[in-house]
C-alpha cells in the first residue's frame, strides 16, 4: 500500500496472512450462524461491503492532557496537523509504557511479530489505536480512552489492522479488510449467543446486518440528539498504520461540551475550521459527587471527586484541570500519594464518568 513503510507493511501483511490462516474455521462459523438466523449469504455480503465502504474509526482522545512540554493534546494537534501515537507523546492517563522494552512495546512485538522493534521501525511509524465505529454511538465506539473522538474517513480503515476486543489481552481474532472473516465471525458468534456486541444490547444477528446495510451509510448525524451508549470495555479495536494527517484523513471531531468553557475547546474549533472537519459535541458526561460510587473503580473515588468538582458535580474538563494541576503543582498532590497513582485514579473517575454521569 502506497505511503506506508517497510514496517507499517509488514505489519499489516502479517495480520492479513495470520487472519487468511483463520479463515476456513471462520467461514464455518459465519455460515453455520447465517443458516440458523434466516440470513442469507448474498444479504450477508452485502452488509460487509458496506462496512467496508463506509464503517469509520474513531480516536478518542482527552484533549486538555498534558504532553512532556506541557502543552495539552489540542495544541499538539493544532500546531503538528497529526495525530501521534503514545510513543511520540509520551502522553497517558497513568504508566507511560511506550518505550524499548515496556508493555505496549513487548505486545507489539507480538501481535505485528516483530515489524515495529525499535531496530526495524522509527517511533513515528507505530500504529495508533482506535476503534471501529460500527454502531454509530453518539459518545463513540471506546469512550474509556477519551472524552472527545476523530471520526476517520472511511478509506482510512483500509490500511488497518483490527482485533475483535483489546490488542493488549492479544485475542486470537483478527485482521484486515482484504482478510475480515475472523473478525466478522467472532462478532456474529457474540450477538448469537448473547444477544450483545460491541456495546449494544439487543443485538441478534439479523438486526447487526440490517443495519450494516441501512443505517452504517447514512451521513454521521448530530451526536447531540441520541443518548450516549457509555461502552467501556466491547469494541473492535483498530491499529492504523501510517500518517493521520488531519487535513486528509480525518471527517469529523466530535468533544465534551465541557470544554467549550475552556480555552482547549477554542483550540478544537480553530483546528475544525483550519482542517475542514466538521464539529460536534456529544450530550457529555457530568456528576454529581455524592453518586460517585465506591464499588466500580475503588473505594477513593468519592474522595477524589470531591476534591476537584465545581458545585458539587464533575466532568471531563475538571478531571483534565486536574491533571495538569498534578503536573505543575505535585506538592499539593502528596496527601494523596504518588503523581503515578493519582493519574491512575483520575483516569478511573473518568470511567466512573462515563458510567454513571
Amino acid at each position: 500500500m502506497k505511503n506506508l513503510t517497510e514496517a507499517q507493511s509488514n505489519a499489516l501483511k502479517y495480520i492479513t496472512k495470520y487472519a487468511k490462516g483463520r479463515r476456513k474455521n471462520a467461514q464455518d462459523l459465519i455460515e453455520h450462524i447465517l443458516r440458523m438466523s434466516n440470513i442469507s449469504m448474498d444479504t450477508y455480503k452485502a452488509a460487509v461491503e458496506s462496512l467496508k465502504s463506509h464503517a469509520r474509526i474513531g480516536l478518542h482522545f482527552h484533549p486538555d492532557r498534558p504532553g512532556p512540554d506541557q502543552k495539552p493534546v489540542a495544541q499538539a494537534l493544532l500546531e503538528g496537523g497529526v495525530y501521534r501515537s503514545q510513543f511520540e507523546t509520551g502522553i497517558s492517563n497513568g504508566g507511560v509504557s511506550a518505550h524499548p522494552g515496556g508493555v505496549r512495546d513487548e505486545w507489539e512485538k507480538i501481535i505485528f511479530q516483530d515489524a515495529y522493534s525499535f531496530k526495524n521501525s522509527d517511533v513515528t511509524e507505530r500504529p495508533k489505536y482506535g476503534a471501529l465505529n460500527l454502531m454509530l454511538h453518539p459518545d463513540g465506539p471506546s469512550p474509556r480512552f477519551g472524552s472527545c473522538y476523530l471520526v476517520l474517513k472511511p478509506e482510512v480503515s483500509h490500511r488497518s489492522t483490527f482485533t475483535y476486543l483489546d490488542s493488549h489481552q492479544n485475542p486470537p481474532e483478527k485482521g484486515t479488510y482484504e482478510e475480515f472473516d475472523d473478525i466478522m465471525a467472532a462478532l456474529l458468534q457474540e450477538v448469537f449467543t448473547r444477544d450483545f456486541g460491541i456495546g449494544e444490547n439487543r443485538l441478534m444477528p439479523d438486526k447487526l446486518i440490517n443495519h450494516l446495510i441501512t443505517v452504517l451509510p447514512k451521513t454521521f448525524s448530530d451526536p447531540a440528539e441520541r443518548m450516549p451508549a457509555r461502552n467501556l470495555n466491547h469494541y473492535i479495536e483498530a491499529q492504523i498504520h501510517g500518517e493521520i494527517r488531519l487535513d486528509r484523513d480525518v471527517e469529523a471531531l466530535v468533544s465534551d461540551p465541557s470544554f467549550d468553557r475552556v480555552e482547549v475547546g477554542k483550540m478544537l474549533d480553530t483546528i475544525c475550521s483550519q482542517n475542514g472537519i466538521r464539529r460536534f459535541r456529544h450530550r457529555g458526561f457530568r456528576l454529581s459527587v455524592k453518586n460517585v460510587p465506591v464499588n466500580f473503580r475503588g473505594l477513593y473515588m468519592p474522595s477524589l471527586a470531591k476534591r476537584i468538582a465545581l458545585d458539587g458535580y464533575v466532568d471531563a474538563s475538571l478531571i483534565g484541570e486536574a491533571v495538569m494541576d498534578l503536573y505543575l503543582n505535585p506538592d499539593s498532590w502528596r496527601d494523596r500519594g504518588e503523581a503515578k497513582t493519582i493519574l491512575q485514579e483520575l483516569k478511573l473517575l473518568w470511567h466512573c464518568l462515563v458510567k454513571y454521569g
